[in-house]
């Protein structure tokens, strides 16, 4: 399974990417492939704020279903989303086929320094465990 080492994750298995980088304190969001494989063909997601409003980091933002499940989706930082990836919501499947790329889900522009996301090596373990 593929873990990006760009990215940092959260244990409820969502990717960021952007931390660290020089800018504008934007970072973008989605779900892992691990956790796209786990949950099947997605074929619905909601996000509860929108552009413009604040998420906290380890809080629910939204749901995805799939043909097996319901998961809340939790965002890893806190801060204003900036974007939302409309793409996804009316399309979900593009999760599945791109997790990391055009299955992007939100934009923060984080307020504060992101807490306890992890490598990709501490991730890869993580999964691998269960």
């Amino acid at each position: 399974m593929s873990v990006p080492e760009q990215l940092r994750y959260s244990e409820e298995h969502e990717w960021v990417s952007g931390l660290g980088e020089d800018g504008d304190g934007i970072v973008t969001v989605g779900i892992t492939a691990h956790a796209a494989d786990a949950l099947g063909e997605i074929v619905f997601l909601e996000l509860q704020p929108g552009e413009g409003d604040t998420v906290e980091a380890g809080e629910p933002c939204g749901e995805v279903e799939s043909t097996k499940s319901v998961s809340e989706l939790y965002s890893p930082v806190s801060g204003e989303i900036t974007a939302v990836n409309t793409a996804v919501v009316d399309e979900p499947k593009v999760i599945n086929d791109d997790p990391y790329g055009e299955g992007w889900i939100f934009k923060v522009r984080i307020s504060e320094e992101p807490g306890d996301l992890l490598d990709s090596a501490a991730y890869a373990k993580l999964t691998e465990e269960g």
